[in-house]
């Protein structure tokens, strides 16, 4: 058909349609200040894939340090502008045309996100616990990406002092999804921003400069089972949308409590069929448990923590729960209220499960990366046994404890970086035997981070759980309070047996040594000790803050 016949038919159409059908396609409204964080965080992402184009090898480090604390910090401005300026309490609403939700809970989620992402990157670019190789100082990624472990083209590269900066876009872009998960607020919006987050991160696990070999292999099992648990979440949405004729998270919730009559006439045999109801939320709560580390979703958890670089292991440890439980908030509370009496008993089994089996499997741990990953198992129970209080004190206790054990988790994992032999980090436990003695102050800040773990008073893991625990009992589970004092009780065995083993063990000859880090990881666990012992001494205006942002808009 010639083009002149196409326009010809084009003319007829449009002069046949009424005027007012021809306007009918809006254009999109995007309301860009309050979606500026994300947008902040990604711009810079962006800018730092075209620096590695174009900035020469040896300035482009401090370029992407500069820009990824830059974008981060600025990014924290902007949301603590929002929230100053009433949009996590009276402005909150919903923006982006239905897609993003802007309140209490999602900025909340989104400033702990940016202050544990900035954090992070400190340890990520962190170039004095390695020796100097080749007369270069070298970060724990690997040399260059591509190469084969073992190969001559690593030896090359690392022969020639090159380091793969690309770690400070992928993290920034892993940022930009955590930012947008917690506040999507609608079912395909959340999975795109878990796609966005997940991708980066199994690229960043398969980098260690050392024990590469191990690393690839965490990150091919991370990539093949979070590849399951997308198509569990992807496949829950299919089944949804069938069910109520949208992935909006408000229509969703009022298909459900039966307040909408108006069926779609092209859903008409499937709207309101209780089996895709609830065969679909079971779908996407799976993979949300997935990445918040649950049990039986956990499998992945040691093997990845322990391959993965260490200052990865911090990140994800610590931002990935936060935005994976901030999403899980908004899927129970917004969408699935009305379904409580079907998925609570359910989560009951979960959460109890989770807080035992963290507990108890972690006492038969060698490796201190592996005894953190399982530890980090046990305290998702915990937060769990928060979420499912489905009360106001609930999601505030929630927020508060995602703020607390965030900063605690890359503390101490920015510990484990300092601990050394010829090998590079030391993580078998009997290495770390006499560490008190060698460098107290090391030992000292890290039996800091695991009382915390272990929930001891004047810590902020006390006032964390403190918190989760009162609001769950409130809720009407007493008897997972008893799970998780019990379970608590188990874990503060193996913490304090570290402990011990640290300050009244005698050191061995051929023990490792303790790396003296630069200012960027002093920083962080610099942090990471300020954060535990403020929000543990006195932690009520940051329980006030909770408090002030737990209201979900609908």
């Amino acid at each position: 058909m010639s083009a002149s016949a196409v326009h010809s038919l084009w003319t007829m159409a449009s002069a046949a349609a009424p005027q007012d059908q021809i306007d009918k396609i809006d254009t999109p409204t995007i309301e860009y200040a309050q979606l500026s964080p994300t947008l902040i965080v990604i711009g810079a992402a962006v800018l730092g894939i075209l620096i590695e184009a174009f900035v020469p090898r040896k300035s482009r480090y401090y370029a992407q340090v500069f820009v990824a604390v830059v974008a981060l910090t600025a990014a924290f401005a902007a949301v603590v502008g929002l929230a100053t300026t009433g949009y996590g309490t009276t402005k909150a609403h919903i923006a982006a045309m239905g897609a993003i939700a802007v309140d209490g809970p999602a900025l909340f989620l989104q400033g702990t996100i940016l202050l544990a992402g900035l954090v992070a990157i400190f340890t990520f670019a962190e170039r004095r616990l390695d020796p100097v190789t080749h007369g270069n100082r070298v970060d724990s990624f690997a040399a260059q990406a591509g190469a084969v472990p073992g190969s001559e083209g690593e030896q090359a590269a690392t022969k020639a002092g090159f380091t793969t900066t690309e770690v400070f876009p992928l993290a920034l872009f892993a940022i930009g999804g955590m930012l947008v998960f917690p506040s999507a607020n609608d079912l395909l919006t959340l999975f795109i921003a878990l796609e966005v987050f997940s991708l980066p991160l199994y690229l960043l696990c398969a980098l260690a400069r050392r024990k590469r070999l191990m690393s690839q292999e965490a990150a091919v099992k991370y990539f093949l089972l979070g590849s399951f648990s997308s198509a569990f979440l992807l496949f829950g949405i299919a089944l949804l949308y069938g069910y109520a004729g949208s992935v909006s998270y408000g229509t969703i919730a009022k298909v459900i409590d039966g307040s909408v009559q108006q069926i779609d006439p092209a859903l008409a045999d499937t709207m309101g069929n209780d089996a895709l109801l609830l065969i679909g939320a079971a779908m996407i709560v799976m993979g949300l448990l997935f990445k918040v580390g649950a049990v039986p979703f956990h499998m992945w958890t040691p093997d990845v923590y322990e391959g993965a670089p260490t200052p990865v292991t911090g990140f994800m440890a610590a931002a990935t729960k936060v935005a994976a439980f901030g999403a899980l908030l908004r899927l129970m509370y917004v969408v699935l209220p009305g379904l409580r009496w079907d998925w609570r008993p359910v989560m009951w089994g979960v959460v109890i499960l989770t807080m035992l089996a963290g507990a108890i499997v972690a006492i038969t741990q060698t490796d201190i990366k592996r005894l953190l990953a399982y530890s980090s198992i046990a305290h998702a129970g915990f937060i769990l046994a928060g979420v499912i209080a489905m009360t106001p004190d609930g999601i505030s206790s929630v927020l508060f404890y995602l703020a607390a054990y965030s900063f605690v988790t890359i503390g101490a994992f920015a510990v484990v970086t300092l601990v050394r032999d010829a090998g590079g980090e030391a993580t078998h436990l009997s290495k770390w035997a006499g560490l008190g003695r060698r460098s107290p102050l090391v030992a000292a800040v890290f039996a800091v981070f695991l009382l915390a773990f272990a929930g001891i008073p004047l810590t902020s893991g006390f006032s964390g759980k403190f918190a989760v625990f009162k609001a769950a009992a409130e809720g009407g589970a007493g008897a997972l309070v008893v799970v998780g004092v019990i379970s608590s009780a188990i874990a503060a065995f193996f913490y304090i047996r570290v402990i011990v083993l640290m300050f009244f063990s005698e050191p061995k000859a051929d023990g490792p040594t303790v790396a003296v880090p630069s200012p960027l990881t002093m920083t962080a666990i610099g942090v990471g000790v300020a954060v535990t012992l403020v929000l543990g001494v006195a932690p009520q205006y940051f329980l006030d803050l909770a408090n002030q942002a737990g209201v979900f808009v609908r």
